[in-house]
């Protein structure tokens, strides 16, 4: 359902953010994640974040407005994820959440470890969790159906949950069998303070079209191989940068020197979020090639600094721009690589700082807030399970996954009391020890 921007109670609430993606990394959830908080706070509400640790960045950090950030001394295993622990992670997510007084847990990401895990303690302790799902995945492979079957055990005991687009939404739904009056979208937005378009920056006898994201398969790297060559061989006033590391660098690597490329396609490595802007404003095109995507902030970036984007038609990305501010494609290379042609002869008609305006009415993060409020609204007023209730939900989630939830979620309140039980009997000792003492 589409949230008005407008709060129901106009309550102050206090959010726990938890992700294994977060700052110094850069990326759609984590620039989410980081302004959808300093919206959340400028408008009186308490937010936390809860991370893992980044190398040396370790323990309690404080960001911009007092954002106040919990790197927890759990390293990344696999691709910025936290191992799989299923309650290692409670004493600590126990101790915030009651240090905090945290009355809201809000997760992000269906493959973030550490979401799904602060989600399960903190229903065990009795707290609101929300939880925004920010990617699309399939339903036949092998890691989409168990990553399927995860996301059925969380979302079997959340309040709310928020998609970045309509596709999104349905891609949840289906995944997870949860009721859809439960899923709310709220898209995703851009800071157009820090994207201003600079047309004075950009040459005046090439056509420059910008690239930058992961390259990686996702991302649709192998078909930035096929179609920078044939666009270059299209068009002879092409140029290229691409900005973006990953696995999938070194074919990009080996395409540009097997078609002696060099003097055309830029290759910049990893993009320091800060430096994003200096190499939009170059452009004259934005360029996405991903296979898959919910929503992709890159796009908004690139258009409110004035590019024309050429992206493919995958999951939510026709509902980001309107048809006259984006040309959509295939993923195919004889597509995208027509469609880049039609955005180069629509180019004399763009007018980068109309568009940097409309994109200011279009999406705000102050807008996502208020929306966001919304749902923490609903979140609250809805009513508080007990266990019995929470074991039912679960034990719908399949005939053999169901008992598996089922004894996941028992133990875990086992855990709980056993944690109460012990911080009694430590201050219990502490009283006696000071007052033998005294005495």
């Amino acid at each position: 359902m589409e949230l008005p921007a407008q709060t129901t109670m106009g309550r102050h609430h206090r959010v726990l953010m938890v992700s294994d993606f977060f700052y110094p990394n850069f990326g759609g959830v984590e620039n989410h994640i980081y302004y959808l908080s300093q919206c959340l706070l400028q408008r009186g509400h308490k937010v936390v974040v809860v991370t893992h640790a980044y190398g040396t960045r370790s323990g309690v950090r404080y960001m911009t407005n007092g954002l106040k950030v919990y790197y927890i001394p759990w390293l990344p295993f696999f691709m910025q994820n936290t191992l799989p622990t299923f309650y290692g992670t409670f004493p600590l997510i126990r101790n915030i959440l009651i240090r905090e007084g945290i009355t809201i847990v809000h997760g992000h990401q269906a493959f973030s470890t550490l979401c799904h895990e602060a989600l399960l303690h903190a229903r065990t302790m009795g707290n609101k969790v929300v939880f925004t799902d920010h990617s699309l995945y399939g339903f036949a492979d092998l890691g989409s159906i168990h990553m399927n079957k995860v996301l059925q055990f969380t979302l079997a005991d959340v309040q709310q949950a928020i998609c970045v687009s309509h596709t999104s939404k349905e891609n949840t739904v289906l995944r997870s069998n949860l009721p859809s009056q439960k899923v709310f979208v709220i898209p995703n937005a851009v800071d157009t303070a820090m994207f201003k378009p600079d047309p004075s920056l950009r040459p005046s006898d090439q056509v420059v079209i910008v690239v930058i994201s992961r390259l990686v398969y996702r991302k649709g790297a192998d078909l930035l191989v096929e179609v920078i060559p044939a666009v270059c061989k299209r068009f002879p006033n092409v140029y290229f940068i691409v900005g973006g590391d990953g696995p999938k660098r070194v074919r990009l690597e080996e395409m540009r020197e097997k078609h002696s490329l060099q003097d055309r396609v830029e290759m910049l490595g990893a993009v320091p979020h800060a430096r994003v802007r200096s190499i939009l404003v170059r452009g004259h095109i934005f360029l996405n090639s991903s296979l898959t995507e919910a929503f992709c902030i890159a796009i908004l970036e690139a258009a409110s600094c004035g590019l024309l984007t050429v992206s493919t038609r995958v999951g939510g990305v026709p509902e980001v721009l309107p048809l006259d501010m984006i040309v959509l494609a295939e993923p195919v290379p004889a597509d995208m690589v027509s469609a880049v042609g039609r955005a180069i002869q629509l180019l004399p008609s763009i007018n980068p700082f109309e568009m940097h305006k409309r994109m200011k009415t279009l999406y705000s993060w102050m807008d996502v807030a208020k929306r966001t409020e919304v749902v923490y609204d609903h979140a609250v007023n809805s009513d508080s399970n007990d266990l019995c209730e929470r074991l039912t939900r679960y034990y719908a989630c399949g005939p053999w996954a169901g008992k598996l939830f089922c004894l996941v979620a028992v133990i875990d309140y086992i855990f709980a009391l056993f944690l109460q039980w012990w911080q009694n009997w430590w201050r219990w000792r502490q009283i006696f020890l000071c007052n033998s003492i005294y005495f």
